[in-house]
């Protein structure tokens, strides 16, 4: 199946340029499998964790991966709605993921909490990073949803970060 084909089937009008479509998509999709690699690590975590304060720390990690979760959708959709695409696998995700996996078998709960804590603050960059391409291209739809995540993220990294302090 050619580009011109693909475009075809799956392209959404859109008055965006080509470029335009071509660059916030990819960066879009990047986006989206670093949102689904830390949504795995913070239920991985969630479900893992022990000690003292477990109760508090379990369930703030299951508000932030739910948080997290609920921005996958909406991802993909904006690629999709300026006539992009975007992952269609988990292989795909592993590829473009940026944030790390942690298969240890038991990670320390403050190990665990400074690591999201880091994980949230890189991922508030990557979404810099793509609210940058999308203001090059004008896309103000896109640029107004980083801006909400960024905000959530932070929120998450403080929290995750008061939580670890001595």
């Amino acid at each position: 199946m050619t580009s011109t084909h693909t475009k075809e089937k799956l392209g959404t009008p859109t008055d965006l340029g080509d470029n335009a479509t071509k660059d916030i998509s990819a960066a879009l999709s990047g986006l989206l499998a670093d949102v689904f690699a830390l949504y795995i690590k913070t239920k991985n975590f969630h479900w893992h964790l022990s000690g003292p304060h477990f109760r508090d720390w379990h369930l703030m990690l299951d508000e932030q991966s739910a948080q997290i979760f609920a921005m996958t959708d909406d991802i993909a959709e904006r690629a999709r709605k300026i006539g992009g695409t975007t992952i269609r696998s988990i292989g795909q995700i592993a590829k473009q993921q940026r944030i790390l996996d942690n298969d240890a078998e038991y990670v320390e709960a403050h190990e665990m909490l400074a690591e999201l804590r880091d994980d949230n603050k890189q991922l508030t960059s990557i979404m810099r990073e793509v609210h940058n391409v999308a203001d090059e291209h004008n896309d103000v739809a896109t640029a107004s949803l980083l801006e909400n995540w960024i905000d959530e993220t932070e929120r998450r990294t403080w929290f995750l970060f008061e939580s670890t302090r001595g």
